[in-house]
């Protein structure tokens, strides 16, 4: 298997213009030629230290039209789907899920280092799911964008309803009121239903998932789809929304999970597309990149330095024609050559 610094080295090493997608591409149909499926890799440039607006980085229902691209010249109906992503909207995830469920009758996800949040979601709705020892997933629970004076926060939608809780006890003391506050004046209306409504939709969404596809045929499917479901939503079980969920701890909840390492040949493809995938993300502005086995991709750019992307000035006026007034009666004047 290359391992990253060769994958690196092939890349530096090649001719063309565009070595870092055309030895990308390579694997991916290496990949195609392995295992007779079409194949798509989803991956982002969450792990990068340039900044990137997180936004960029997250599943979001733009990303259904990079689906839709990559979909458009595969005919085959079985589907190997490449993701490494930090999560995003679950609602968008949904959007994802739905439409390759429509467009392929068997998809199998791997996850060669991280699918975190929504991302493991989208794992969950494999038929199969292929892990190495080294991947992982994570907690499902809702994560909520809270407005403070002190800027936006994130918080777990489970933590935010244990502090409200934790305040309707110690308000009854009178001389906590002052402290609880500032606190409770940052949750809008609906909020507190919004966090129980949103535990329950990425449960529900998951179990779904699981009881139709990947414990389709067992008897028991729609009780260890939620008891499944309700494990990765838990927040009081994980304490962290970035907790690491290993594929043994995946199988001793009940997840099925494929050992990457079972074929030699398919774990070195797999990780070769993610090596080159990630020194495309460091050597290119590229940081989301949707694409399949025929190179049909959808990639979204920025900028590939650090700190704040530095806009491109337009081409100024030439000196000898000045730039018109902004003042309409001034206009007026000029024109009349006053």
């Amino acid at each position: 298997m290359p391992t990253w610094g060769e994958i690196l080295k092939e890349i530096k090493e090649s001719t063309t213009p565009s070595a870092y997608d055309n030895v990308r591409r390579k694997y991916l149909r290496r990949m195609a030629d392995r295992t007779g499926r079409a194949v798509i890799l989803y991956a982002t440039a969450w792990l990068e230290s340039r900044a990137i607006p997180p936004a960029e980085l997250q599943i979001g229902l733009a990303d259904v039209q990079g689906l839709m691209e990559t979909v458009s010249n595969l005919g085959e109906r079985e589907l190997d789907l490449i993701v490494h992503s930090p999560g995003g909207s679950a609602e968008a995830a949904e959007s994802l899920v739905e439409y390759l469920r429509a467009r392929f009758d068997h998809i199998r996800v791997f996850v060669p280092v991280a699918a975190m949040s929504a991302a493991t979601m989208v794992a969950l709705s494999a038929d199969e799911l292929v892990m190495a020892q080294h991947s992982q997933l994570g907690p499902i629970d809702p994560q909520f964008i809270i407005s403070t004076p002190e800027g936006a926060r994130s918080a777990p939608a489970q933590a935010i309803l244990n502090q409200f809780e934790l305040a309707k006890r110690e308000c009854r003391t009178p001389e906590n009121l002052a402290a609880w506050m500032p606190i409770l004046r940052t949750y809008a209306p609906g909020l507190l239903t919004q966090c129980a409504d949103s535990k329950k939709l990425a449960s529900e969404m998951v179990a779904g998932w699981l009881e139709r596809y990947m414990l389709s045929g067992d008897e028991d499917a729609a009780t260890k789809s939620k008891e499944i479901a309700a494990w990765f939503a838990d927040y009081e079980s994980f304490r962290s929304h970035g907790r690491r969920v290993g594929r043994q701890q995946a199988r001793d909840n009940g997840v099925r999970v494929v050992d990457l390492e079972d074929d030699n040949q398919l774990q070195d493809v797999v990780l070769s597309v993610h090596h080159a995938t990630m020194h495309t993300f460091s050597g290119t502005p590229a940081h989301k990149i949707i694409e399949n086995h025929r190179e049909r991709a959808w990639v979204r750019m920025g900028s590939i330095q650090q700190g704040p992307a530095v806009g491109v000035p337009l081409p100024s006026q030439p000196p000898d024609k000045p730039l018109p007034p902004n003042n309409r009666a001034e206009r007026r004047r000029q024109r009349k050559g006053r």
